[in-house]
Order: C-alpha cells, then sequence, then structure tokens
C-alpha cells in the first residue's frame, strides 16, 4: 500500500481518471507515507470519540515471514472454510493493465503455503471482506461506484451480486463525504457490525503538509439481517495530530476471550481498537516496518486481514508491487 495505490481504488474504476493520476505522480514524483514521530506520545485526539487522548507506539511481537502471495495485489481478506482449509482473497492493483477490480484467491491448510486458485472470483469490487453465514454460505462486502455492496456465494468461488446498497455516503454526523469503502463486517452477538472509512474530498491541513489529498475518518453501521445497516457514526477520528487524517483498510475480528478488535493501518502502521459496549478505544500501534525517522516512509503494512491457523495469530497486509505479506505473533 502506498499513496498513489490508494488514492487510485477511489475513482469507481475510471480508466482515464486513473490514467490521469498515474501522469499527475509520474510529474510529482513519489510520496509516501507518514512515520509517527515519538515527539508526540503526548499528543491529544480529543476527535476520537471514544474520548481517548494518546496512542501508544510500543509496537507487539510480530514477525514477518515475507510473501504468502506473490504479485501485483493488496487489499486481502482471508477467511476459515470450516474443513481445515483457509481461502485468502486479494484484489488486483488498480496500476495494472486491464484493471477491472478484479478479485483473487489462494487456499491453505497452513496458512504459511498458498496455492493460487484458477479464475476470477469477481470483478468491479474492491476492498473484499467476506463473511461465514449461519446456514455455511458466503457474504462478500465491497466497495463499487462510491458506495458498498455485497453478493453471495454458496462455495466461496462464484458469487451473486445482491441487489441494493448496503452503505452510501449519507451519514448521521454531518460529514461532506465523496466515497465510502473498505468495509468490514462482523457478527456480534445478535448483530452484523460494520466499520468503513469515509472519504472527504479535503486534504488534512491542521498538522502542515501531508500526502492525501483526501481525509478518512473511520465510520460504522449496524444490522440485524446484514443487509440493511443502521449508520451508527464516526468510530474513529483521524482527525487529529497523531493519526493526520488518515485511517484505512479497517478489520474488525473476534480476539481472544470475548475482545473484539478493530485493526486498520495508518501513515505509521497497522493499529488496533477494542470494540467494546458500543464505544471504540483509544488505537494502538501494534505493527510497523518503518525504520529510523522518516515522516513518509514507502510501503507501510496496508490493509491487514488477519486469523487464527493452530494457535498462531497470522496478518496479512499488502506491500505495493510485491503481493501479499505473512506477519505471526510470537
Amino acid at each position: 500500500m502506498y499513496y498513489k495505490h490508494m488514492q487510485n481504488r477511489q475513482s469507481g474504476f475510471s480508466h482515464i481518471g486513473l490514467l490521469l493520476l498515474v501522469v499527475v505522480l509520474a510529474m510529482v514524483g513519489f510520496v509516501g507515507w507518514y512515520v509517527y514521530d515519538k515527539n508526540q506520545d503526548k499528543a491529544t485526539t480529543s476527535s476520537n470519540p471514544s474520548g481517548s487522548s494518546a496512542i501508544s507506539v510500543s509496537a507487539d511481537k510480530w514477525q514477518t515471514t515475507g510473501l504468502a502471495v506473490a504479485g501485483n495485489y493488496a487489499d486481502a481478506d482471508v477467511v476459515a472454510l470450516g474443513d481445515g482449509r483457509y481461502r485468502l482473497y486479494y484484489s488486483l492493483e488498480p496500476e495494472q493493465p486491464g484493471f477491472n477490480g478484479q478479485v483473487y484467491s489462494s487456499i491453505s491448510t497452513d496458512g504459511k503455503n498458498w496455492t493460487k486458485e484458477d479464475g476470477t472470483r469477481i470483478e468491479q469490487a474492491t476492498f473484499p471482506s467476506i463473511l461465514k453465514l449461519p446456514d455455511g454460505t458466503f457474504r462478500m462486502y465491497y466497495q463499487n461506484a462510491n458506495a458498498i455492496k455485497s453478493a453471495t456465494s454458496s462455495d466461496g468461488l462464484a458469487w451473486s451480486l445482491e441487489s441494493g446498497t448496503r452503505i452510501d455516503t449519507s451519514n448521521t454526523v454531518g460529514l461532506s463525504l465523496t466515497n465510502v469503502g473498505a468495509p468490514t463486517v462482523a457478527k456480534i452477538a445478535d448483530k452484523y457490525v460494520m466499520v468503513y472509512f469515509g472519504a472527504i474530498n479535503q486534504k488534512y491541513t491542521a498538522v502542515g503538509m501531508v500526502p492525501n489529498n483526501e481525509t478518512h475518518p473511520l465510520l460504522w453501521a449496524t444490522s440485524t439481517d446484514g443487509l440493511t445497516f443502521e449508520k451508527q457514526g464516526i468510530a474513529l477520528d483521524s482527525r487529529n495530530s497523531v493519526f493526520k487524517g488518515w485511517m484505512d483498510g479497517p478489520e474488525l475480528i473476534a480476539w481472544d476471550g470475548n475482545e473484539h478488535r478493530l485493526y486498520f493501518w495508518g501513515y505509521k502502521g497497522v493499529y488496533y481498537s477494542v470494540l467494546a459496549d458500543d464505544k471504540f478505544s483509544e488505537p494502538r500501534l501494534t505493527y510497523t516496518t518503518a525504520t529510523g525517522n522518516q515522516e513518509f516512509p514507502e510501503n507501510p503494512p496496508g490493509d491487514p486481514t488477519l486469523i487464527k491457523i493452530n494457535n498462531t495469530w497470522n496478518m496479512y497486509y499488502g506491500g505495493h508491487q510485491k503481493g501479499i505479506y505473512r506477519a505471526v505473533l510470537q
């Protein structure tokens, strides 16, 4: 994941817009990602609805094991099939020739070795998030044309689009959103919980120069059937001196015990927040590949997806023009 890659997928698959963006970026040169400054350990995040005021900078002991799936892929999501196998879904990077929002998949029994499956799972879909339903079928939530939509499958391979839109840009907190995307959905108790980014078409300028022309807070919504969602407002607000307007690629999972965690990435790396009593806790840095004190390091771990396999937590994330990486919690 890096700046150009993220901005490309906001266009609703406009090849003309994509071409213009690539040309502009080629003219101005590479713009990287922000590294968290240790002098900001006590920076306030008063706009965070959880009420937190600081962020931890102590990363957990994740060890990178290398590429799980090599290629020009990003936006991974992983699901247990229930038969000892796991399926990893991932998207084609939008800079690639012939890009049409293609989603592919690979199979593994151990989380380490992945075998690519033939064919394309779905097209015109980015940021796929797959949920196994109680009846054994699957639902995929994905970003398409400035909205979040869904599709279903009996086997996780062939997908049928569901009518309607799950989430659009309207909201309950007065934000002027031009896009929504990167959905993640989990079944918690008797309701489905979705977290997604909301794109504000404005650079966050309160902290000086930042690479993204958009501002991304994370919003959330709930549903009783997984189809009709009631918008709940802002889950985590990026508009502060810590996140500098950027949160993306959320992943909501059931952690050990009864804890539910929301993982996402920012300029520094991967963070998580705990969801409890309808509130999201202060985010905590959990994984970074950044070294030194660069303000905008190249290619941070993007769009994390996590799953526990054989008592080991695995994190899969994108690396621009490299593929999907794997890290394990020690």
